[in-house]
């Protein structure tokens, strides 16, 4: 797809003479900046169709002087060809920047620069996606060279995916509704509805994005809380998780729903949405795969081919794309002393396809202390739980239980027992083949597959997931929707209550200081959390008697018996508060060593759980590290046909 594309505009490009970067020592093109005065004429481009602009100017600060000029340059072809170089990452952001001044902004004769701290910010962003490629950053988005000041009246080109509520709509007044519309919400009318509703409980909700799919479409959270955006020392957090299958929709609905009824019932004085809300954060997440609704909504509802739209845009399955963990769990847990939870991820996972989407997933995971999520999808009608993947690699179905497996079924059970038709006795209807084991089922047990979201968030965070399969059709019918809605509402609300199962705390030093990281440890359950960045902690543990232990490196460690009774809903406070230890050995289990020198996380810097890059570090290259000494990286081929316009300020050395 890739070489096709660029052969094309490579032929075009050979008839239009192009920059020549030779005279510029930092490998860029020596051109005045355009005139502040300009002819205004329609912008043709259609790279850069979907800009905020309709109109540009000629010539272009890179000295192109035509839209021909521009579709013929090695500047164009890169922006053509970048969301598939960087597979996805920093689109459409990246290219929105680059035909700011490929194709300038013009308004009244006069063409406009973009905003050189939309610039640096896309740089720090995104130039860990071009080390990863061992690409140098395009010399025309060069932030000081091509971009402007505020005070030089400049726009952000990045303007129209800033969303907001629509400008022409007003935000709604009045009291809450207590009905929604039950229909199927296109990409652009699911943003629209998150952000009214956010507008709508400005106080205790807001939307954020994660990050894009391939295609470029925001990953839109809408969070609940009594202080939306950050984090509250002792507030558990909660994650919910739609349509990571793009055709498997009713998730993606049910959290639409859900989020307006959280709203609107907390508006309305629900005693026990504000209790929920007012002691939770709650993160919503209703499409993970909004790629593959498009492909899937397409073919319309009812349609039950089971495959179409699936996949991401890149035919990527995301639940099987997370690292495989759940292998190196069961070589680990036959090594005594070697801890088996937060597991690093493998550097051979990069080395692979990694999907925008589920690095977003990935990233997201360390802004917050998550500590109970579920993946709603569609195909069946039951709740599973980890481990997904078999404790024997050849069983395709073999009951593979993790250490906190009483845990898992109590929050399974949690939802299957107040859902309606899970615990309807026929066994004729569908998933009537779970009704013996009431409606829930070990992941590997039903079937045995790697690369899962549950498992990775079980054995490389504190944070326990389970799977909910909401119905044999995939993709419902708009007349079912609200039958699903009653079906499934107090499940949904019942499943986030079980967060505050267990125990909770904070660990501190004998000053008062919180202790980050701190291990807590439940006797005869191999499988320990770690404390926020504050030093609160969440625990989720089933009724009876549990000995816990908190320790962290030069600390002694403390350990304690808790008793938790079985119709307690409210988690037990259990505080620790730790001695350092005197002079001598400091004996600390360690776990498996989680930096290699020489290798880099990708994943480093995101989030508050972030670890400082060490001396000598150097970008993580995986599959993309060119070979022997003066060879040219893998992508370089792509750009062989540009004849003398080769695209040489790309190479790094």
């Amino acid at each position: 797809m890739l070489l096709p594309l660029l052969a094309a505009l490579a032929a075009a490009a050979a008839a239009w003479p192009g920059c020549e970067p030779a005279g510029d020592p930092a490998g860029g093109c020596h051109r005045p900046s355009a005139s502040d005065s300009a002819t205004c004429e329609d912008l043709q481009l259609v790279t850069c169709g979907d800009t905020a602009y309709n109109q540009t100017a000629f010539p272009t600060a890179l000295e192109h002087r035509s839209r021909e000029a521009v579709e013929s340059s090695s500047e164009y072809i890169l922006l053509s060809v970048l969301h598939h170089l960087l597979e996805g990452q920093c689109n459409p952001d990246l290219r929105l920047l680059g035909c700011a001044v490929l194709a300038p902004r013009c308004e009244g004769g006069r063409a406009r620069r973009p905003c050189r701290r939309v610039c640096e910010a896309l740089r720090e962003a995104c130039q860990p996606a071009f080390d990863a490629i061992d690409m140098a950053w395009p010399y025309f988005l060069d932030c000081d060279r091509y971009f402007g000041g505020e005070e030089e009246g400049c726009y952000d080109p990045l303007e129209k995916l800033r969303g907001g509520p629509d400008v022409e709509e007003a935000l709604p007044s009045g009291p809450p509704p207590t009905f929604f519309h039950f229909v199927h919400h296109p990409y652009a009318q699911m943003v629209r509805v998150l952000k009214r509703t956010a507008a709508r409980c400005a106080h205790i909700a807001k939307t954020y994005s994660i990050g894009r799919s391939f295609d470029g479409k925001e990953l839109l959270v809408i969070e609940f809380s009594g202080r939306p955006g950050q984090h509250e020392l002792m507030e558990p957090e909660v994650k919910l998780i739609g349509n990571i299958h793009g055709n498997e929709v009713a998730g993606r609905e049910m959290l639409i729903y859900l989020a307006q009824y959280l709203c609107s019932e907390y508006l309305l004085g629900n005693a026990r949405i504000q209790r929920l809300l007012n002691t939770t954060r709650i993160h919503l997440l209703p499409s993970m795969n909004p790629d593959g609704y498009e492909v899937a909504a397409a073919e319309g509802a009812g349609y039950n081919g089971w495959t179409s739209g699936r996949q991401n845009a890149q035919n990527l399955d995301l639940n099987r794309n997370f690292p495989d963990l759940t292998s190196e769990f069961y070589r680990l847990i036959s090594s005594r002393g070697a801890r088996t939870d937060h597991v690093p991820i493998p550097q051979h996972y990069w080395w692979g396809k990694v999907a925008p989407e589920t690095k977003a997933i990935m990233k997201w995971m360390r802004t917050a202390p998550f500590v109970l999520s579920a993946s709603l999808h569609g195909g069946d009608l039951v709740v599973s739980y980890p481990f997904d993947f078999s404790q024997n690699p050849h069983e395709e179905k073999m009951f593979s239980p993790t250490p906190d497996e009483k845990m898992f079924k109590l929050l399974a059970r949690a939802y299957a027992d107040v859902h309606p038709m899970m615990m309807d006795r026929s066994e004729n209807r569908c998933g009537g083949n779970f009704l013996k084991r009431g409606s829930i089922i070990n992941g590997a047990d039903w079937y045995s597959f790697t690369g899962g979201m549950s498992d990775f968030n079980y054995l490389h965070s504190n944070c326990f997931e389970i799977t909910v399969e909401l119905g044999c059709v995939k993709f419902p019918p708009e007349e079912a929707l609200y039958t699903l809605w009653q079906h499934n509402k107090e499940p949904l609300l019942n499943f986030v209550e079980m967060v505050h199962r267990g125990i909770k705390g904070v660990v501190m030093d004998k000053f008062g200081k919180p202790v980050k990281n701190a291990r807590i440890s439940v006797k005869g359950i191999r499988h320990d959390i770690t404390t926020a960045p504050d030093g609160d902690y969440w625990r989720l543990l089933p009724p009876g008697s549990h000995i816990v232990i908190a320790q962290a490196p030069g600390y002694s460690k403390v350990i304690k018996k808790v008793t938790i009774p079985a119709r307690m809903k409210r988690a037990g406070r259990v505080d620790f508060i730790l001695q350092p230890l005197g002079i001598g050995p400091k004996k600390f289990l360690q776990g498996p060593r989680r930096s290699i020198p020489g290798l880099q996380d990708p994943l480093r810097g995101a989030g508050p759980y972030r670890e400082p890059k060490e001396a000598g570090q150097e970008p993580l290259r995986a599959r993309r590290q060119p070979g022997a000494s003066g060879s040219k990286p893998w992508w370089w081929s792509y750009f062989t046909s540009l004849s003398q316009h080769k695209p040489r300020w790309l190479l790094k050395y």
